[in-house]
């Protein structure tokens, strides 16, 4: 069951931001996938629970594949496609090797790897396809404050998921 909500996260994500225009807070635009896409890093690392490293890499593969497929199906240009998968590949890769080798509680290696994880995939996604690399979107002079939006409400997500994961753990125990 966690790979089904593992995987639907990532093409809600990208329903998502396909149809609905990113929010606007002040300077800072957020993807409305950005949501789904930090409670991914969360699902992930039940899946890894579960399943062990080795496999969870398969089931990223899946999903990639599966995202790449639909964000092009959805209407995303080749440019956003690419740096969507770009983002996922180095963002849950990353996730999932600083979960496995932190010797920390589950709640903290959640925090630590999802922090990891979501700073990586903003600053790809929005280098690679918003700026005047990719589709230019976005300026320069304004990369910064897109990656930081995107992040900070990955982080916010991540912090909220890791302090359920306590509650609940600790409730367990």
């Amino acid at each position: 069951m966690s790979i089904f909500f593992y995987i639907l996260s990532i093409l809600l994500a990208n329903f998502l931001s396909a149809q609905i225009p990113p929010l606007q807070l002040g300077p800072l635009l957020i993807s409305p996938g950005t949501f789904t896409i930090a409670a991914s890093f969360i699902l992930r690392d039940l899946v890894q629970n579960r399943y062990g490293r080795r496999k969870t890499y398969y089931f990223i593969v899946l999903a990639l594949i599966l995202s790449a497929i639909t964000a092009k199906a959805l209407g995303d240009p080749l440019t956003i496609v690419i740096a969507s998968a770009c983002a996922f590949a180095a963002s849950e890769s990353s996730d999932t090797e600083i979960y496995s080798r932190l010797k920390l509680p589950m709640a903290w290696r959640v925090w630590w790897s999802g922090l990891a994880g979501g700073i990586l995939d903003s600053g790809i996604f929005v280098i690679i396809g918003l700026s005047p690399l990719g589709m230019g979107f976005i300026p320069w002079q304004l990369i910064p404050v897109a990656i930081i939006g995107q992040a900070l409400f990955k982080i916010i997500m991540q912090g909220i998921g890791a302090v359920a994961i306590a509650v609940y753990v600790k409730g367990v125990d």
